[in-house]
């Protein structure tokens, strides 16, 4: 007999034995809106979000800048009694209407920073650098309204621990967040995502933004961030995944990644591509690096896959859209900043099919 010492095999038969609940399986439309009602519901509860309570938003505008060919605004928006969120509105030049807007959601390093341009000291810099290649500032060049919060556990919402002795380990924002929530049944990627829908509230305020064309694009754990963002929030209207897209048990349950990507229980749900069918029939693109380390480019394909019978049970297989590119783990944007001028340069009744509010 041969041993069974690995916890990882036992863990496999468990989630073999465990039939998910919410697994894809509708054929028609109308099974599939009836499968949404009941599985967004289940998410918001899964991820925390609904213990979350809405408090008036009391907007601050921190300063405004001239960046020659945007304006970029920070403003502090209140996300719940407790927590306070600065963002990056990035306003574009010569706009004589209403344009549609953007949720850029940065990943892991030093926070929205990176996102609109900035290198970590402050100093803005001259070209896109970093695997994310200010890509918030791309999509404002393009005509865009741009919402760059600052996410949980990153930039200015580090936890610095300065109360432990000198000698002590800073334990990491990310871990000690995610540990202490899943502690009080909820998660960081919950978290986050009441956070986003917190600026799309804000964005219902700001003259120069059409919410009714509002997208998501995020990298890495931005990308995470995205996926949960668009699954629960029927506003956005494209959304695109850059560098996660991929099954959890072929991504982050497979190569190690950051504690801040792990939810309680979420398995027992279903699998990414299951869970994507809340997405469906909104457009989707998913792009990732043939060379991606941490989300190796075929399973990620196979995800796709998998979620596209989602928006098929629609008539809508065309809107989900791939790019695969010739590099690692990083914004590509090919087909990205198309893809939204595309989807969101259109009213949403434009796109032939309808979705579950």
């Amino acid at each position: 007999m041969i041993a069974k010492l690995s916890p990882i095999v036992q863990l496999d038969a468990l989630a073999r034995r465990n039939r998910p609940m919410f697994p894809f399986a509708a054929g028609t439309s109308q099974e599939a809106i009836h499968w949404q009602r009941r599985t967004r519901r289940a998410l918001s509860k899964q991820l925390g979000v609904d213990q979350m309570d809405a408090v008036p938003l009391r907007p601050r505008v921190l300063g405004e800048f001239d960046r020659g060919t945007h304006i970029e605004r920070k403003v502090m928006i209140r996300s719940t009694a407790d927590s306070d969120v600065p963002v990056y509105i990035l306003l574009p030049k010569g706009a004589d209407a209403p344009a549609p807007c953007v949720l850029a959601l940065h990943g892991h390093g030093y926070g929205a920073k990176a996102i609109i341009g900035m290198n970590e000291d402050g100093v803005y810099r001259a070209e896109p650098a970093g695997y994310q290649r200010d890509f918030a500032v791309e999509l404002v060049k393009r005509g865009f309204v741009v919402a760059a919060p600052e996410i949980n556990c990153f930039g200015e919402r580090e936890a610095h621990y300065t109360d432990l002795p000198e000698q002590s380990p800073r334990p990491s924002s990310c871990h000690n967040a995610s540990t202490y929530a899943m502690m009080l049944g909820l998660s960081i990627p919950g978290m986050r995502v009441w956070d986003g829908m917190r600026v799309l509230d804000y964005l219902e305020q700001v003259p120069q933004a059409d919410v009714s064309r509002a997208g998501v694009m995020g990298i890495s754990g931005g990308g995470m961030h995205a996926f949960f963002s668009a699954c629960l929030d029927p506003r956005i209207r494209a959304t695109v995944v850059s560098g996660y897209f991929c099954n959890w048990r072929q991504g982050i349950l497979a190569i190690s990644h950051c504690t801040c990507n792990f939810v309680p229980g979420l398995l027992r749900l279903g699998e990414l591509a299951d869970l994507a069918g809340l997405i469906a029939p909104r457009p989707l693109l998913v792009e990732n690096g043939t060379h991606d380390s941490i989300f190796p480019v075929a399973d990620v394909q196979r995800t796709v896959r998998q979620a596209r019978k989602a928006w098929r049970s629609f008539g809508a297989g065309r809107l989900v859209e791939e790019d695969y590119f010739e590099d690692g783990h990083r914004i590509h944007g090919e087909k990205a900043y198309p893809f939204l001028q595309k989807h969101l340069g259109l009213n949403a009744d434009c796109l032939g099919v309808g979705t579950e509010r």
